[in-house]
């Protein structure tokens, strides 16, 4: 295979990653590497909360199609926007090193912290997830609805009318805009989105390819998105769920701590779970029992009656 054609998503964010992804395979392969950029439904989409317009998959299911069709070799995702069923016929053949899977707090006045905001402060986020931390924190803040790419968001930011934003550091990181972050906000304060700070590589199943992509494949992060995405299915969670679940190794084993909340921050389940780092989806499930034993069926049910 003398090109390889990555499917990438159109956004500034998506077109970064798979760049560095593609040098990365043109040193490890040999093969020249092209993009293939694809506008999918969830980027067209600017105006409606992700939730009531079919969720994360909206960024996915193009790539996918591509990929199927043969109009692509593999397709680059930010793991956390996979939802928890693949494409028949394809499979994720690699995850490259994760970069920092933390929330990022910026400021519209340089330098502020989460527990710095004043009462009444207006937060902007398009995520359940921190939303319903972030009223758990400080259920003081008024936390609005905030889509859009990331200079998008910035610039509603720079615009006024919000005190702060909360992004993912991986995506700022990946950007060349760290210097941006005002906070990195501590996993016991939010913890991160299933999979947030990985990227997934996706091939089509049986094929030399999804062989060949695993030389850019990374243990230890292979390991913990297993685990964080065994979480989110047990719970069959999506975007319209307030779930967390972050995995990393420690002295041997693989620990995942997992969350999940009401939208409003006012009930808040927790769970922690370890094993082998060879049985990632154990640790994910043991940690998703947990949560169903405290009750998370209840607010599971809940969020299911609530959904658009």
């Amino acid at each position: 295979m003398s090109v390889l054609r990555i499917a990438t998503r159109a956004s500034a964010l998506a077109v970064a990653q798979s760049r560095q992804v593609a040098g990365a395979l043109e040193r490890a392969l040999g093969v020249r590497a092209e993009l293939v950029e694809i506008r999918t439904t969830g980027d067209r989409i600017q105006n409606a909360p992700l939730a009531a317009i079919g969720g994360k998959g909206l960024f996915v299911k193009e790539l996918e199609e591509a990929l199927l069709a043969g109009r692509a070799d593999l397709a680059v995702h930010s793991a956390k926007d996979l939802p928890a069923g693949l494409a028949p016929g394809s499979v994720l053949a690699a995850f490259p090193e994760r970069v920092d899977p933390r929330d990022a707090l910026l400021g519209a006045e340089r330098g502020l912290r989460l527990s710095d905001l004043p009462r009444g402060a207006r937060v902007g986020t398009g995520s359940l997830r921190r939303r319903a931390q972030l009223l758990a924190a400080r259920p003081d803040l008024e936390v609005v609805p905030l889509r859009g790419n990331v200079d998008t968001r910035l610039r509603k930011l720079e615009q006024g009318g919000l005190a702060a934003i909360v992004l993912a550091c991986a995506g700022l990181e990946r950007l060349g805009l760290a210097e941006r972050i005002d906070e990195r906000i501590d996993p016991a304060v939010m913890l991160p989105a299933v999979a947030q700070g990985a990227l997934a590589l996706q091939a089509r199943g049986g094929e030399a390819l999804a062989a060949d992509l695993q030389a850019l494949d990374h243990g230890p992060t292979r390991a913990a998105v297993l685990a964080e995405r065994a979480f989110l299915e047990r719970l069959a969670g999506d975007c319209n769920v307030p779930l967390a679940g972050y995995a990393r190794a420690a002295g041997g084993e693989l620990r995942l701590s997992g969350l999940l909340a009401s939208p409003d921050g006012r009930r808040v389940l927790r769970a922690e779970a370890s094993a082998s780092g060879d049985r990632p989806a154990e640790v994910g499930v043991r940690a998703a029992e947990s949560i169903l034993a405290q009750g998370g069926g209840e607010i599971l049910a809940a969020l299911a009656a609530d959904a658009p």
